[in-house]
């Protein structure tokens, strides 16, 4: 008896692949795309760029040039002359000093507290840790005017108005919770495993933390120096609050110094002493930028 014969082939089981679009199609999607990215990267990079440029550029600029045609023009002549105004009117090197020792101090404090707090919270651990640190994170919404007149009042009952101290202990403790969730969120990612073998071999906790955690946390460090160096070395409200002598004036209350007679600025000569303020910021930024960009990621990126 012979086999029937089937009317329909028989089902192979393999399901139908879809067919792939065009390859043009895609692309030219992809050629958009990129079109796009770089008109917004170039935007970007002209609108944050473009003012600094201005800056300095007016900056070489006459006095009467700019006052009498277009501020925003080309230079006509360039000059020297208000470098030299900008520290003869005012005491710029010494509120570079000022501003140099707040951002310094600040900043080991800001790092040496944050980093022992994020190491307590993180890798020792205690009871009611988490609660501890969404404390500390509080601190991140607290807007700084409210300190104001509770500090005044207290730095002037135990002496410490007027002092570098008392611009540089408020600007550590608001910059203090974004330091330690950069250094909590770091330190999560430090395999456990290195700390359990230290403590087999006899370390405590504090050779762990200066063997192991410290080394390790150099990029973090230098996230966490330099975001918070420009905001201390910009500082106005603490400093325009807490100093009352010309000789501890920081770099934003210097510039007071170029507003003459009924409000009389000269504009030049300030801009000249905003880009001698300016460039180290800058210099450090780009010379550190790729450990900043590491620190930044440490966190979000295991390994």
């Amino acid at each position: 008896m012979t086999a029937p014969v089937l009317d329909r082939p028989i089902a192979t089981g393999s399901a139908r692949t879809p067919e792939a679009p065009p390859r043009g199609a895609g692309t030219h999607r992809l050629r958009v795309q990129r079109t796009l990215l770089t008109v917004t990267v170039v935007l970007i990079v002209i609108v944050q760029v473009y003012p600094l440029l201005w800056l300095f550029l007016t900056s070489f600029r006459t006095a009467s040039d700019f006052a009498g045609g277009n501020p925003f023009a080309f230079p006509s002549e360039f000059t020297l002359d208000n470098y030299a105004r900008a520290f003869s009117t005012g005491n710029l090197w010494l509120n570079i000093v000022n501003s140099l020792i707040v951002t310094l101090g600040a900043s080991a404090l800001i790092v040496i507290a944050g980093m022992m707090a994020a190491y307590a919270l993180q890798v020792l651990g205690f009871r009611f840790s988490n609660l501890v640190r969404a404390l500390f994170l509080l601190g991140i919404i607290v807007p700084v005017q409210i300190a104001l007149v509770p500090l005044f009042i207290d730095y002037a009952q135990v002496g410490l108005l007027d002092t570098h101290l008392s611009m540089i202990v408020p600007l550590a403790a608001f910059s203090l919770p974004m330091a330690i969730y950069l250094f909590s969120s770091f330190y999560e990612y430090i395999p456990r495993e290195m700390y359990e073998a230290a403590s087999l071999d006899g370390a405590g906790p504090y050779r762990i933390f200066a063997q192991i955690t410290f080394p390790l946390s150099a990029n973090t460090i230098i996230t966490v120096v330099l975001v918070n160096s420009i905001f201390i070395w910009n500082d106005f409200i603490f400093a325009n609050t807490f100093v009352l002598s010309d000789g501890l004036k920081t770099i934003p209350l210097g510039l007071q110094n170029y507003i003459g007679a009924m409000g009389n600025t000269d504009w030049t000569a300030t801009f000249a002493a905003v880009c001698v303020t300016v460039t180290p910021l800058l210099l450090v930024f780009l010379v550190l930028n790729k450990a900043m960009i590491n620190g930044l990621e440490s966190g979000a990126t295991k390994g």
